[in-house]
């Protein structure tokens, strides 16, 4: 697996692996599986592990920590704090508010790392921005965390360019996660541009969509009753044909190519530079492997401009996120 680096100090695979689907949001689903594919992407050369506190909540971390355990000198672990949480509850209902003051950055820092079962989070993310904190008091503690070892680099998610620049003056930050596909492209307006100035390093999580753009969800129906998606814009039965159609002629692409769709997609996120390195999800081998894969995918400039045609943002119907999401994002 080629790597890639994360600002200054952190060198990872070109592509990571997003572990939340393994104990959230997308329903039910089997631990021994997941434990399993996890050990595969450290056989495939996979290093770079997303999870986050609110995942389960916090079963996600501990499934990471008791899998990589045997390996952790041989992998890069990312985690994210930021979400007030009930803990009567489970899955995106426990998220009731933000919450990344100071005290509960340095709290969760702790019992993340008791959950994971290491000495040092390798990346730890600020979720997602708290307009109630100052962003400079925010990434303080954070930096308290980095001169006391317990992290070595941080990261921001859905950050705004404002945002990332008051950070980054604060303490260098490594990596800015936030949703990047060929039907999510927001960080193209500014984002992109202003962590490239700062030498920050972007991860894009949903890089295939969601799984819509695998072209393997056929009708609303094929997501599980707790599946989040279905609260989600675009998979509602009002704008999923619309959408259907489009990652249809993606399908078409990659079977040209003699890949798959998802591979193509991920291609796509992969070529737009040396300082991107997607996390998509995967809780099977197949989809794994193929995920790996996808980073040897060579195109060209104008199968890159094809694919951005193929998905006019234009057309596509409905948006990524529902309202009060969206209102976290950006800031």
């Amino acid at each position: 697996m080629k790597t890639r680096k994360l600002g200054n100090d952190l060198t990872v695979s070109a592509v990571g692996l997003g572990c939340m689907g393994m104990s959230f949001a997308y329903g039910a689903s089997d631990e021994n599986e997941a434990i399993k594919t996890l050990h595969r992407a450290v056989e495939l050369g996979i290093t770079f592990f997303d999870t986050a506190e609110v995942y389960g909540p916090y079963t996600n971390e501990q499934l990471l920590g008791r899998a990589l355990k045997p390996v952790r000198d041989r992998f890069v672990i990312a985690t994210k704090f930021g979400f007030k949480l009930d803990s009567e509850k489970s899955g995106p209902a426990a998220m009731t508010g933000l919450d990344s003051r100071p005290e509960n950055v340095k709290r969760v820092a702790e019992a993340s790392l008791k959950r994971l079962g290491v000495e040092t989070i390798d990346l730890f993310y600020q979720h997602r921005v708290d307009p109630d904190v100052p962003i400079e008091d925010t990434v303080g503690a954070m930096a308290e965390l980095v001169r006391e070892g317990k992290v070595r680099a941080l990261g921001l998610s859905e950050a705004g360019s404002a945002t990332i620049r008051r950070a980054h003056a604060v303490h260098p930050i490594a990596a800015l996660q936030s949703e990047y596909s060929l039907w999510s492209r927001d960080p193209e307006d500014g984002v992109l541009d202003t962590c490239r100035e700062l030498g920050i390093g972007f991860v894009p999580y949903s890089p295939l969509g969601r799984g819509f753009l695998t072209g393997s969800i056929k009708k609303p129906e094929d997501l599980g009753v707790d599946d989040f998606r279905r609260q989600l814009p675009r998979f509602q039965s009002g704008n999923f044909d619309a959408n259907a159609a489009l990652v249809a002629k993606l399908e078409t692409l990659a079977e040209e190519k003699g890949v798959t769709a998802a591979q193509l997609a991920l291609a796509w996120v992969l070529h737009q530079g040396d300082d991107v390195v997607p996390i998509p999800g995967a809780r099977k081998f197949h989809h794994l492997e193929q995920n790996a894969a996808a980073a040897d995918i060579a195109l060209s400039a104008s199968e890159l401009a094809e694919l951005s045609d193929a998905i006019p943002l234009d057309q596509i119907a409905g948006k990524r996120y529902t309202e009060a999401s969206l209102a976290m994002t950006n800031l």
